[in-house]
């Protein structure tokens, strides 16, 4: 038997992989004991005091390479299988871990003090290129500063400022859609978004880089997502999981887009123009409590978490959002018919559906610093809990038929924050869902109404692991029979 290859998930009749299941096929996961609690309140401060150092035997390491590159497949043969809450022990920095997919468990979670239970993405493969004092990494009251200095530019007015932008960049790529032809739709998606990011984020008119510096941030940024994607990646990832700083591969992939990013501080810097009010320059004018001026590597980490962050998630939902629709021809009928009649609530049950059964952050994670009761199990403090984002969605209890896909399951229904988390939950939710909900609205109407695509009877892309990313292997393939 080959240890690096992830089982498949039993459905009635035959053996296959999640994603390959039919649409009447049962997940198997459903009920179960819905008791979760901290035993006790009495929580350290510091989350070293609690971890411990993970097994490094040669059946961790296979499993945690197997969980690096297919993770899904493992989780859900696994829960499948097991019910209840599911334990592992990784290598690197996670060390112990417990899945859950209760969703009683993950609601105690979500909504918990956040002395109890802090985020564990500083051990997440993006925190060596993000940085520790990104907003994604930082945790306590440093995360609460610094999501309430960026809460407002994703949010209300700010969000509608960006529409013409949006408008903008969609139109301008719908127009060179190439038809005949197999594209991936993550590509198209990728320019639209990449384009409002980077108005966003750094003020550029359309997102058109103006300077030498601002076009190879953009170009280093393509480069850095194209190579995450490789199996080389996935072996950079294991390399540096034992640090949080950026080593090796990691490090020499990084080094154009942080030159590039320097740079452009620079440039900022030497502008001395007032009437800027993008999030740089909100970040350059910020000061902190002694009324200093914020470091640049404090500024490079919150902006390369918002450069990555902000776009690929909402161009990776877009792109699955076609690839199932082309699968289901009913689905996509229905939905072209109602962009035509401008049924928003329509395409509001679409997206969630996509969103459902394509999570494209499929974990969520949380270090429990104090001992944790859920089900019948007891957790020590030290484990790192993984919210599992896409088995949650994929509860037979919570949606029959999950493998299906089917917008109508929310017609006139309001999913409840701990029952469907594509943007995960509690204080850290991301911050930008505001945002990537226009941009998505936006991008899949005007495919809807302008694109042509034709369906087909391929089976499902892959689902690929990049980083905390799940995202379709072939960028989700279509093609245009015209483009009106």
């Amino acid at each position: 038997m080959n240890l690096l290859t992830a089982p498949s998930i039993a459905v009635p009749g035959a053996t296959r992989p999640w994603h390959l299941a039919e649409p009447d096929d049962e997940s198997g996961i459903g009920g179960g004991d819905d008791r979760a609690y901290p035993l006790h309140t009495d929580a350290p401060s510091n989350v070293r005091s609690v971890l411990s150092r993970p097994s490094m035997s040669p059946s961790t390491v296979i499993r945690s390479i197997r969980i690096v590159r297919r993770p899904s497949e493992m989780f859900f043969a696994d829960v499948a299988r097991r019910q209840g809450v599911v334990r592992y022990q990784v290598a690197g920095g996670p060390g112990r871990v417990a899945l859950l997919t209760h969703p009683a468990h993950i609601k105690a979670l979500m909504t918990a003090d956040p002395a109890l239970a802090p985020s564990a993405t500083r051990m997440s493969p993006l925190a060596p290129i993000v940085g520790s004092q990104s907003v994604l990494t930082s945790i306590g009251q440093r995360h609460r500063r610094q999501r309430s200095m960026l809460l407002p530019r994703f949010h209300g007015k700010a969000v509608a400022a960006y529409r013409d932008g949006i408008d903008t960049a969609t139109a301008t790529h719908i127009d060179a859609w190439p038809t005949g032809e197999l594209v991936p739709v993550a590509d198209i998606a990728q320019q639209i978004t990449l384009d409002v990011i980077m108005s966003a984020v750094f003020g550029l008119p359309g997102g058109v880089p103006a300077t030498d510096a601002e076009r190879a941030l953009r170009d280093s940024t393509l480069r850095m997502l194209r190579w995450s994607a490789t199996p080389v990646a996935t072996v950079a990832q294991l390399l540096n999981s034992r640090s949080s700083a950026p080593v090796g591969l990691t490090k020499m992939v990084l080094r154009p887009l942080d030159r590039a990013l320097y740079q452009v501080l620079a440039e900022r810097r030497g502008e001395n123009d007032s009437g800027r009010n993008d999030i740089t320059q909100l970040l350059l004018d910020t000061r902190d409590e002694d009324g200093e001026p914020l470091p640049d590597s404090e500024i490079r980490d919150e902006l390369v978490t918002l450069l990555l962050a902000g776009h690929e998630t909402t161009t990776n939902a877009v792109a699955w959002t076609f690839e199932r629709l082309t699968r289901y021809p009913d689905v996509y009928a229905d939905a072209r018919e109602a962009v035509q009649a401008g049924n928003d609530n329509y395409l509001d049950a679409l997206l969630n559906e996509s969103m459902r059964t394509r999570p494209v952050v499929p974990v969520v994670a949380r270090t429990l610093m104090v001992p944790w009761q859920f089900g019948d199990q007891q957790l020590e403090s030290g484990v790192t809990a993984l919210v599992s984002v896409l088995l949650l969605h994929h509860r037979d209890d919570l949606y029959p038929r999950p493998f299906a896909f089917d917008p109508s399951r929310f017609f006139d229904v309001r999913p409840t924050a701990h029952t469907l988390m594509p943007f995960g939950g509690g204080i850290r939710r991301c911050l930008g869902a505001p945002l990537a909900m226009a941009e998505m609205r936006t991008v899949v109407t005007e495919i809807l109404r302008r694109v042509d695509l034709e369906t087909t009877d391929r089976p499902a892309e892959r689902p690929q692991h990049r980083n905390v990313t799940m995202i379709p292997a072939d960028g989700g393939l279509v093609r245009a029979r015209s483009v009106s």
